[in-house]
């Protein structure tokens, strides 16, 4: 017979971690071009405003990353589960930044 499919659990978390830095890195480019058309020109206080919720937005989204980047990189057979408060708060973040970029653009 052949060998029972063997799962190596190191890898999944190692694609894992890589996947949350690219989607940070993607948020980041977004956040940067988001804060660069809400403050193009002379912006008034809409635009101000606009721009520190992007940064905001932008900080939630960091920290969650940070927190699953770091909770992956340990040395453990299987890694943490992420929690549902976790997973909630980057999805906000996200639909948010998507809602950003929609209203900037438009």
């Amino acid at each position: 017979m052949g060998r029972v499919n063997e799962r190596d659990p190191g890898l999944q978390p190692a694609r894992t971690r890589l996947a949350w830095r690219r989607t940070t890195l993607s948020c980041t480019v977004a956040a940067v071009l988001a804060e660069k058309t809400a403050l193009h020109g002379s912006p008034g206080a809409v635009g101000w405003v606009a721009a520190a919720l992007v940064l905001v937005v932008w900080l939630g989204f960091l920290g969650v990353a940070h927190r699953r980047i770091t909770g992956l990189a340990r040395d453990e057979v299987t890694p943490p589960l992420m929690s549902r408060r976790g997973a909630a708060v980057g999805t906000a973040c996200v639909i948010a930044m998507a809602v950003f970029a929609a209203a900037l653009v438009v």
